[in-house]
């Protein structure tokens, strides 16, 4: 789940993180009467989308009076933003935060994540921060800096001074740099974050440290426990089917292809997507329907898919293990026969019941082709979609 900046700021705060004054604006007049609390003197104006590259796409710009932010602020909310990750499609700023204006004497760059090869979290920093820190990793991988944390014992003082040295923080910068860290960290640990992510990370010429920016990302699995956190999920930066998928425990992701895929498991969908596209497709998204799946998840799995116009055929993969192969079918026919389903529909099915899943799609009436193995299923699938 990935919340807007001044949110995520807010989470970082509540751990000691220092961040610049601000507040969030729904309206070019809230925003000026913003910059005149934070002293009417020069904010920034920062569109808030989840998406980075904003300041690029004219999402963040400066403003040297509560006038001028509030007219800038105008011209912002209700824009169509397009960056880099974004997509030709754009964003649509909603809202945008009013900030204090710094000034910046270097940027710096820190992030926490987990490193699945080292099954540990791990701490990233760099010299180089600011808007092209990706360019920096791909062009100058050495001035990346990485800290991996043993769970037991968290960040140690020494790592997080061993980062700033590494990133030229000296005296009262670096002790500052060790505090930040301390409160990133705890911060990812206690809120399940999966990402946080500060850039850039500034060091005024006042010698302090603060996150000019952050970016925080939390486990959807884990939202639960937090429902403070859970308050803060925006619906409409989401994909709506996603979302929809969300209300029936379904794993939907959208994608840019054309074949639709439905799924148990997330091994297997993955294999699957890989596989239509060994055979020259595209697959139009991610969906897992999970091992315990019932007919009414099909059904509901089924209106998600169709409910995507550039589907032009469907692979069903599945083993039928907790999900019996007769469930699957008899889910398959009522929403097939419920909804009209106008593409194809390739099915490859292994597992408990197959014989009998099998003779109900057959005695359906309805179009179904039937695979024996996932080749068959992909050459199928991508040859019934090219033909439409």
């Amino acid at each position: 789940m990935k919340i807007h900046e001044y949110q995520a700021k807010s989470v970082l705060a509540r751990f000691g993180v220092p961040v610049p004054r601000g507040e969030v604006a729904f309206s070019a007049v809230e925003a000026g009467e913003i910059a005149r609390r934070l002293g009417g003197s020069v904010v920034v104006v920062k569109a808030q989308i989840h998406a980075g590259g904003r300041g690029k796409g004219g999402g963040v710009k400066l403003a040297k009076s509560p006038d001028e932010a509030e007219q800038v602020a105008k011209q912002m909310i209700g824009m169509t933003l397009v960056t880099h990750q974004t997509g030709p499609e754009g964003r649509t700023v909603s809202r945008v935060l009013i900030e204090e204006g710094l000034q910046i004497e270097r940027e710096l760059y820190v992030s926490v994540l987990v490193d699945r090869a080292a099954a540990c979290p791990v701490v990233i920093a760099s010299a180089a921060g600011g808007m092209d820190i990706e360019e920096v990793a791909a062009k100058e991988p050495q001035k990346i800096l990485r800290e991996y944390v043993d769970r037991g014992t968290g960040i140690i003082p020494f790592q997080a001074r061993k980062l700033a040295f590494g990133m030229g923080l000296e005296g009262g910068a670096a002790q500052k740099l060790v505090k930040l860290l301390d409160g990133v960290y705890r911060a990812f640990i206690e809120t399940d974050a999966t990402l946080i992510e500060v850039n850039p990370l500034i060091l005024t010429k006042g010698g302090d440290l603060l996150a000019l920016d952050a970016k925080v990302s939390f486990d959807d699995n884990a939202v639960f426990r937090h429902p403070d956190l859970r308050e803060l999920r925006d619906l409409g930066e989401e994909d709506p089917l996603e979302v929809e998928a969300s209300k029936f425990s379904l794993n939907y992701i959208r994608l840019d292809g054309n074949i639709g895929c439905m799924v148990n498991g997330a091994g297997l969908a993955m294999a699957t997507m890989d596989i239509i596209k060994l055979a020259g497709g595209e697959p139009a998204n991610f969906l897992d329907v999970g091992g315990g799946a019932n007919a009414e998840q099909i059904r509901n799995a089924f209106k998600i898919l169709m409910s995507d116009k550039h589907v032009r055929a469907v692979l069903i993969n599945i083993f039928g293990g907790i999900l019996r192969c007769d469930v699957l079918a008899q889910g398959v026919i009522a929403a097939v026969t419920e909804l009209g389903v106008p593409v194809p529909i390739v099915i490859r099915m292994e597992g408990t019941n197959v014989e009998e899943g099998k003779r109900m799609l057959k005695e359906s009436g309805l179009n179904f082709t039937t695979a024996d193995s996932m080749g068959e299923a992909a050459q199928t699938v991508v040859a019934l979609a090219g033909a439409r």
